[in-house]
């Protein structure tokens, strides 16, 4: 059956389909978004106790590891007479073709007195700003001063900063220099293990450990 409308009622009726389908799809993306959260929400939940699992396994597993090497770097100790300050030990297998490290990082920190032998080198090379060259060689020691995210200097900027002191030969550099190396105190950090084996080619593989490895 064939409806005839006025034009006036074709406009409304045009509106008023416009306006239900602007709804319908308000309401459809609204729906996707919802699904969206509870799809995220369901992964988590299955998801997170694996991965809570996984963590307590490798901490149980680095743990036992460092227990079985704790007796073998005591005889390493003993049999050799030297002084446990490595900051790894490597412990290969007889045929040469499996070796587990086993050691820590070392974080650079210093103590509050850095500062005092900062002061001095930028209270220094300030003096020495004079033309292009010695503002080329102010920026090149503001650079080595410059500390990382944790607020520390980087040791190897440090020994970039010794050999400028020797060069110049400006014993007020060279005390700001000492005092920043006399405040050094690094710290250990976190212990790490890594396990290798030899490939088909005689090439070390590392086994990955890690999340990010795997």
């Amino acid at each position: 059956m064939e409806v005839t409308m006025t034009p006036e009622e074709r406009a409304e009726f045009e509106a008023f389909k416009a306006e239900k389908e602007r709804k319908e799809a308000l309401q459809r993306a609204k729906d996707d978004r919802e699904a969206y959260k509870n799809l995220v929400e369901d992964q988590i939940e299955t998801v997170f106790p694996r991965l809570l699992e996984t963590s307590d396994y490798l901490r149980d597993v680095k743990q036992n590891c460092m227990r079985c090497f704790d007796q073998a770097l005591k005889m390493k100790a003993d049999l050799f007479n030297v002084k446990d300050d490595q900051r790894s030990h490597t412990f290969t297998n007889a045929e040469g073709t499996r070796r587990i490290i086993l050691g820590y990082y070392i974080t650079d920190n210093y103590r509050d007195t850095v500062n005092e032998g900062i002061a001095i080198i930028k209270e220094v090379i300030a003096s020495l700003a004079r033309d292009k060259e010695s503002e080329i060689l102010v920026e090149a020691v503001l650079r080595l001063l410059s500390k990382d995210q944790k607020g520390n200097l980087k040791a190897s900027r440090v020994l970039q900063l010794r050999k400028m002191a020797d060069q110049l030969a400006n014993e007020r550099f060279a005390e700001g220099v000492r005092i920043i190396e006399e405040a050094f105190q690094p710290e250990q950090s976190k212990q790490f293990i890594r396990a290798e084996y030899k490939n088909e080619i005689g090439m070390w593989v590392n086994v990955p450990l890690g999340m990010t490895e795997a």
